[in-house]
């Protein structure tokens, strides 16, 4: 009998046990004055990079003792709708706490931004730091939608900034090798991808709770509905938090399904592109709506119907079953390999032991490290803002064929289901007033 074996490497505790979820919260917007546009000056070689970081919750805690361990870069404001949270990050490291990240985006002396906010924050953020000339680590899954993707992308491009999305697997030695094995042709013509059958985002009407001081529950909310707080709402993985919850989550098909969903695009080569058909297989998507505070087993149980398809160019289909939490199962005909976290494996082993004898010459093993590098070279970061857009538009794709239960040809060059209108009204949503987007 053939054997597998496992080529691992270890990371920080950070990478090791992070589910790369966002949990912060931000204060609201208003239109930026042009005194916040920063200067055409960018960090000079042997300059450090002044950081702020929008959102200090879970997340963004582990980026933030990171980036404290680098000489290049300075950590100099925090901005968190809950204030209290703010000030003890900021008083922990001499730094400046702000209650409306808009005053920290005010600031010249910083050159780049972190956010690691909820979901339904991170277009309006993204945007609002593009233009104030601040360069973006943002965490994954990149956006709530695909027009907001899309619109990150533009103002990326358009103030000249540095994007690293947070998907850290493209900086693990062993998923590199994988995904590159899949896109030299190592396993031969890909027959068939297995990917994790990620739950979609569920409702929620949760009891109403005091409000924790310091905390301004309304600009939380932001662009969503204002509704009563509670902290199985606030808190990203509780019972069952914010990342199980329409409108704030796309779910763990968003959550992991960011990490997974990128390692099958970055396999197939497709970082400026994506699948073209998606369809549903079992019964109607049916979403609980929970009315009190419970683990998410079994919502995550319930909105992991009906199975989702997704067929790339060549005719390949990849399955939602199965496979690893933050990668997939490639079916070649000269073998089996699968990528998750730090792990490559295959089936004969051979496949992935030969490849691990060639490592390349230049691999980047620190996420964080190649966004200051790339900062002060104005390269794009190994996850640059295209790469995040395109494997969120993936996830966007899987809960839309839930949402509609129908087969939906999906054009990945116009960004749109060309003989399906009403599953195009899925590429956005509306945002409650002022939390509208800026004009790019």
């Amino acid at each position: 009998m053939k054997t597998h074996r496992n080529i691992r490497i270890n990371r920080r505790s950070f990478l090791r046990k992070s589910a790369c979820l966002s949990a912060a919260a931000i204060a609201a917007p208003l239109v930026l004055p042009s005194g916040v546009l920063a200067a055409n000056g960018q960090p000079g070689a042997n300059d450090r990079i002044g950081v702020g970081f929008i959102g200090i919750g879970r997340q963004a805690s582990g980026l933030l003792q990171m980036l404290l361990g680098r000489k290049e870069a300075k950590f100099l404001a925090v901005a968190d709708v809950n204030l209290n949270r703010a000030q003890a990050a900021a008083k922990a490291h001499g730094a400046t706490a702000y209650q409306n990240y808009r005053e920290l985006l005010k600031r010249k002396d910083v050159d780049a931004i972190v956010t690691a906010t909820p979901e339904h924050w991170r277009g309006l953020i993204v945007l609002e730091s593009c233009q104030a000339g601040k360069d973006l680590y943002v965490e994954k899954p990149m956006t709530l939608t695909i027009r907001e993707g899309r619109l990150m992308v533009r103002a990326v491009r358009k103030y000249k900034r540095v994007f690293q999305t947070g998907s850290q697997q493209r900086c693990m030695l062993p998923n590199y090798i994988g995904c590159e094995m899949v896109r030299t042709g190592k396993l031969g013509p890909i027959q068939r991808i297995i990917a994790r059958n990620y739950p979609s985002p569920w409702k929620h009407k949760l009891p109403p709770q005091p409000v924790p001081e310091g905390l301004d529950w309304e600009r939380w909310c932001g662009p969503a509905p204002v509704v009563p707080y509670n902290e199985d709402l606030y808190l990203p993985r509780a019972n069952p938090g914010w990342l199980s919850f329409r409108p704030y989550s796309g779910g763990e098909m968003t959550g992991w399904g960011a990490h997974g969903f990128d390692q099958v695009q970055w396999a197939l080569g497709m970082d400026d592109s994506g699948p073209i058909e998606v369809w549903t297989e079992g019964p109607p998507f049916d979403p609980p709506i929970y009315t009190a505070s419970e683990p998410k087993t079994r919502g995550d149980n319930i909105c992991q119907h009906p199975t989702v398809f997704f067929r790339y160019p060549g005719d390949i289909v990849m399955e939602l079953g199965a496979g690893p939490e933050g990668g997939a199962i490639f079916i070649g005909e000269k073998g089996r390999l699968t990528i998750d976290r730090a792990i490559c494996k295959s089936d004969p082993p051979e496949l992935a032991e030969e490849a691990m004898e060639h490592r390349p010459a230049k691999f980047t093993e620190n996420h964080l490290k190649n966004w200051l590098d790339c900062i002060k070279s104005r390269e794009k970061p190994v996850a640059d803002v295209e790469i995040g857009h395109r494997s969120a538009t993936v996830c966007h794709l899987g809960n839309i064929a839930r949402w509609t239960g129908r087969r939906l040809r999906w054009d990945p060059v116009q960004e749109r289901f060309p003989d399906d209108a009403a599953a195009n009204d899925y590429l956005d949503r509306e945002r409650r007033k002022p939390y509208t987007l800026p004009e790019i």
